[in-house]
């Protein structure tokens, strides 16, 4: 089939999808599945815990901690669970991208890796690597070839799956600082995907992607989170690449590390985004239906809250939606697993707006996406005839 594209072509959302591997994991059932059972991490675990709010989790491990599946499947079985949403085959797409922080190899890229597994023709292909705010990097990109009129259809997934690394024997020898433990019971597994187009989906409402913002403030921060390399800014020598990979473990190079003394400062700097964002008329705060918003902790949350009420004593705080008490901080995989679950909840109507929220600590970076629900053609209003 030829698709004849416009070179004025505006990018909706047409197709949603996530994959949650294995049953929910409630708090009891992290140490089985990760370890650290000792009395300093049980400690560390419970406080952790309590702050970030989350329930359940899900995990590619077993229930005895062995790895069920790889990062490639998770982002696959997301895929495929939003093109069936559109109704269409990999065939159709001319455009993949993909984001994730850490993939299953070093190399080949993770957007080859999961295009392999995925199947379909020929199509581009992108990884995105970093972390939660890649997604949105992902969907810019995509979205950006489309309007383009280079493609006319791509999907877009993020994915995750961080609990291998946060099994007990990659702790074994690492100090007992929260840095080090912190996001042990933060992150979880999963994936989630959209699909893209240049055109509404024919017989059911889309989301037209408006615009999307991403901002990056390492210029002005240090790094906060981190893996790989032995204190706070890579040195050449004492980074994993330049020493053998004993050296590497026995030195907590693999070990994933958060500094929390930032995160009020992290609150802080998302909301003078998400004001600059209202200050230059980006965001009609009158117009705003839904916030999707992605956080790791409530505390993160409560701080956004008070930190954007200084500035909108009327702050509506039931517009906002978040899974994570329930589906765990999925890192780069969150904002989709989220918006799919928000969007098959019915929450949407035709000719409300959404806004995507994405804050990420490693360096400070936000990432935003405006998106209004439209209604499919057969039921747009048309002009009568002589208006």
């Amino acid at each position: 089939m030829v698709i004849t594209m416009s070179s004025q072509a505006t990018a909706y959302l047409t197709g949603f999808g996530r994959y949650l591997p294995g049953p929910p994991v409630d708090n009891d059932g992290i140490a089985p599945r990760l370890g650290g059972d000792d009395r300093v991490t049980d400690r560390i675990r419970r406080r952790v815990l309590e702050e970030n709010g989350i329930r359940t989790r899900h995990y590619a491990l077993d229930e005895h901690g062995e790895p069920t599946e790889l990062n490639e499947e998770l982002a696959v079985k997301a895929l495929r669970t939003a093109l069936d949403d559109r109704g269409i085959d990999a065939e159709d797409l001319r455009m993949l991208a993909c984001a994730t922080t850490m993939g299953d190899a070093l190399v080949p890229g993770f957007g080859s890796m999961v295009h392999g597994r995925l199947g379909g023709g020929p199509m581009q292909v992108l990884t995105a690597q970093g972390v939660c705010a890649s997604s949105l990097a992902a969907l810019d990109a995509a979205a950006a070839k489309i309007r383009l009129g280079d493609h006319p259809r791509a999907a877009v997934v993020g994915s995750e799956l961080p609990s291998r690394s946060l099994r007990q024997s990659r702790f074994d020898g690492a100090s007992a600082r929260m840095d080090a433990h912190f996001l042990r019971w933060m992150l979880s597994d999963g994936a989630g995907a959209v699909v893209l187009e240049f055109q509404p989906h024919p017989t059911k409402p889309s989301l037209r992607l408006d615009w999307v913002q991403h901002v990056s403030l390492a210029h002005d921060h240090p790094v906060v989170m981190r893996s790989g390399m032995e204190g706070l800014d890579p040195v050449v020598g004492r980074t994993w690449q330049d020493v053998d990979i004993a050296t590497a473990a026995a030195e907590g190079m693999f070990v994933l590390r958060q500094d929390i003394s930032v995160l009020d400062a992290l609150a802080e700097a998302g909301i003078r985004q998400f004001e600059h964002l209202v200050d230059t008329g980006m965001i009609d705060m009158r117009r705003l239906d839904h916030v999707v918003c992605h956080y790791s902790t409530n505390r993160f949350r409560d701080l956004a809250f008070d930190g954007i009420r200084r500035r909108i004593p009327t702050l509506d705080t039931d517009r906002w939606y978040s899974n994570l008490e329930t589906r765990g901080n999925t890192g780069t995989a969150s904002i989709f697993i989220a918006l799919e679950e928000a969007w098959h909840d019915g929450r949407f109507a035709p000719g409300e707006t959404v806004l995507l929220a994405v804050p990420e600590s490693a360096r400070f970076s936000f990432a935003f996406a405006h998106l209004t629900v439209v209604a499919p053609p057969s039921m747009q209003a048309t002009p009568t005839e002589g208006s």
